[in-house]
């Protein structure tokens, strides 16, 4: 039976790599698979080698702790793959423990794809030549990278971005009003912390803060499984609840019914930017690690909304300007201006068309791209 490989180290990489797995079976009902992911991965039948929130980790100064254990999941990894010996490895995301785990193995002769590209064009794009060799084929998620890369010399696919399958555009606000015994008129606001320990223990305790200046709204606050427990606790000595969040398709359910949000940078403001909520951005890290960030980006915007507009569509509150005040008098001009509102939703749209790929689904075109590689094994 034909195995392909794939490896996955943190919620969004879980759910890219299940719906790849389901396109792939689409086409080959005979795959077989094997590696590391999480719950959603675990639906499409990978048993995980190891628990893939082992992986989930970011930040310089937060990753150094973990460094031994994470040295060890990699060489169990190439222990499993060499005695696998699939016919294919998926890399999903995670580039420091991934692109790692692809030069360790490239020893084996083994076909090797990474999904979603290393953002080496936001931060030391000289980090770039030490990536020849590690991959067959790279699959992209945003337009403009693969000319990045064939600037290098690296191989590299749009296949458009995970978010456009996400059904976060199809939610149901009335159910979830009737559901949480939430007003018509009352005003939600969805706050997303992340999926990383490391994230929600920095931005809950702002956010809660944040929530005092906002005593008009309902929280509700979408949870990861590794951070629920934490996301509990936090939130606790919020001044109001939160309806807390645990599944898919009650999240696309709040989205519908929010009239704003709050949300940490990342994939969240394209699930956002889907749903057309109107959005303010932040993030804060260990200050060391963001003095050196600030050294090596080379872009303006952190979110990708923006990046990908090249313009201010969403206000970015990041570090210093990440505070409790900052934050509700942004939130403050969204829910009381529609016009604001307005624009935001204006600029997703055009943001949105950017990432289709060329024919079908996201999932199918890496699907394809992969199957393309399983037929140079025949």
């Amino acid at each position: 039976m034909t195995l392909i490989y794939l490896v996955a180290g943190e919620a969004s990489g879980d759910v890219i790599g299940a719906r790849l797995m389901a396109a792939l079976r689409a086409q080959r009902p005979d795959l077989a698979f094997a590696g590391v992911g999480g719950e959603q991965m675990a639906h499409q039948g990978l048993t995980t080698l190891f628990p893939m929130w082992d992986l989930a980790l970011i930040g310089l100064l937060e990753v150094l702790p973990r460094l031994h254990h994470l040295r060890q999941r990699l060489r169990q990894t190439v222990t499993d793959i060499a005695a696998r010996r699939p016919d294919v490895v998926v890399t999903i995301d995670s580039p420091g423990f991934t692109l790692r785990l692809l030069n360790a193995i490239r020893p084996l002769g083994m076909k090797r794809v990474h999904y979603v590209a290393p953002q080496v064009w936001a931060w030391r794009e000289r980090r770039v030549r030490n990536y020849h060799g590690l991959w067959d084929q790279l699959l992209c998620l945003l337009p403009f990278e693969p000319a990045f890369f064939a600037r290098h010399r690296l191989p590299a696919t749009f296949v458009g971005h995970p978010v456009l399958e996400s059904g976060a555009d199809r939610g149901d606000a009335a159910r979830f009003r009737v559901a949480h015994d939430i007003a018509p008129d009352a005003r939600v606001l969805t706050l997303m912390p992340g999926s990383r320990p490391t994230e929600v223990g920095r931005l809950l305790p702002i956010f809660g803060a944040t929530l005092r200046r906002l005593p008009e709204v309902v929280p509700v606050v979408p949870v990861a499984p590794p951070v629920a427990q934490a996301v509990r606790a936090g939130a606790g000595s919020w001044p109001t609840r939160p309806v807390l969040v645990m599944d898919e398709q009650t999240k696309h359910d709040a989205f519908a019914a929010s009239a704003a949000a709050l949300t940490k940078s990342g994939t969240s403001t394209l699930e956002l930017a889907m749903a057309g909520v109107p959005m303010v951005v932040t993030y804060r890290v260990n200050p060391i690690t963001a003095t050196i960030a600030r050294r090596l980006f080379t872009v303006s915007h952190v979110s990708l909304v923006n990046l990908l507009a090249d313009r201010d569509i969403v206000p970015e509150l990041v570090q210093k300007s990440c505070t409790p005040e900052h934050l509700a008098a942004a939130l403050h001009t969204l829910l009381d201006d529609p016009a604001v509102a307005v624009a935001q939703r204006a600029g997703f749209h055009d943001v949105l068309a950017m990432l289709r790929p060329p024919v079908g689904t996201p999932s199918e075109a890496a699907a394809e791209v992969v199957d393309a590689m399983l037929a140079t094994n025949s």
